[in-house]
């Protein structure tokens, strides 16, 4: 008798002499691709998330369009032109006698300030455009404009031997201002404030990485930058060599300086002060040229004073000496 096994399913069926295939051949290579990270929900169309950030989207362009409208002016100054904004500011310069191009006006009229520009700008012919008070604060981008600006043409600088020139026509002994990498249009404005203050002839600056005389300037110098002149030089060393050679003496301002100021003994004579940026203080080459560097006296608790306040404190001392040896 022959016994057989018997199995159920692959067990039963008989093995051929080929090799079984292994998995399907490739044709489910496709379906084992992996599908790469989960999109984000804001970046799947039928998540909320995705129409959270589509009202997000319209909503920002909505605003950007409020802020295009509101930016809006009436005022478009002509190429290398400046607005000078502020009653007091507006003033000084045409008192000073600038060249009015235009004047833009949402102010009453009838105050003194306000008509004395008009009547001079009548004088030179000037347009008087009226505008809104939005219109001079989004040109001027400054809130307290006072309702009254002016556009005038770009400064007229003057040169390192004007400024000994007009010490020489009023028989005054020089007292220049040079700063060295001041870049910050306050400051400039500050320190013309306080040239004006305190006597000085000028202020001196370089064509590149210093301020320029811009609308910042005229407001912060309230008035100043219409009486002190202010001239520029490309090469600054060199300017102050010939200012050596030409009988002054030349004191730079910092911290580590080898005079006090209270004792610094060329107050009376023909000076140019170099002041030198907040934080860097004076350039290498601009310090060796100096004759001497000053510092000046403060609290431990304060590590320094700023370009404009420590040329201010400087000028009001060299006054008060130069008043001493007059009296």
């Amino acid at each position: 008798m022959v016994i057989m096994a018997v199995d159920g399913g692959a067990r039963g069926k008989k093995r051929s002499g080929k090799r079984p295939l292994k998995g399907s051949g490739g044709q489910r290579r496709r379906g084992l691709r992996g599908k790469g990270p989960t999109p984000k929900a804001e970046d799947r169309q039928y998540h909320v998330a995705y129409k959270r950030k589509q009202e997000r989207e319209i909503e920002a362009a909505k605003q950007k369009q409020r802020e295009a409208h509101r930016t809006r002016t009436a005022i478009k100054l002509a190429k290398n032109h400046e607005l000078i904004v502020g009653r007091n500011p507006v003033w000084e310069a045409v008192d000073s006698g600038i060249e009015i191009v235009r004047v833009f006006l949402s102010a009453d009229p009838s105050d003194d300030r306000v008509a004395n520009v008009l009547k001079a700008a009548a004088e030179q012919g000037a347009p008087i455009m009226e505008v809104t008070r939005r219109d001079l604060e989004n040109a001027s981008g400054e809130t307290a404009h006072q309702g009254i600006g002016i556009e005038v043409p770009e400064y007229d600088y003057l040169s390192a031997d004007d400024l000994l020139k007009i010490a020489e026509g009023d028989f005054e002994t020089p007292l220049i201002i040079a700063l060295d990498q001041v870049t910050d249009p306050h400051n400039l404005g500050a320190v013309l404030r306080s040239a004006g203050a305190f006597g000085a002839t000028g202020v001196l600056i370089t064509e590149r990485r210093s301020a320029s005389v811009n609308a910042t300037v005229w407001k912060v110098s309230a008035g100043a930058a219409a009486r002190v002149p202010v001239a520029r030089e490309t090469n600054l060393v060199q300017t102050l060599r010939a200012y050596k050679e030409a009988g002054c003496f030349v004191v730079g301002l910092d911290a580590g300086g080898d005079v006090n100021l209270r004792n610094l003994e060329l107050a009376a004579e023909p000076l140019v002060i170099v002041t030198g940026a907040e934080g860097k203080g004076l350039s290498r080459l601009v310090r060796e040229t100096c004759d001497q560097i000053v510092s000046i006296p403060i609290a431990s608790e304060v590590e320094s004073l700023n370009a404009a306040v420590a040329t201010g404190v400087t000028l009001y001392e060299i006054a008060q000496k130069r008043a001493e040896r007059n009296a």
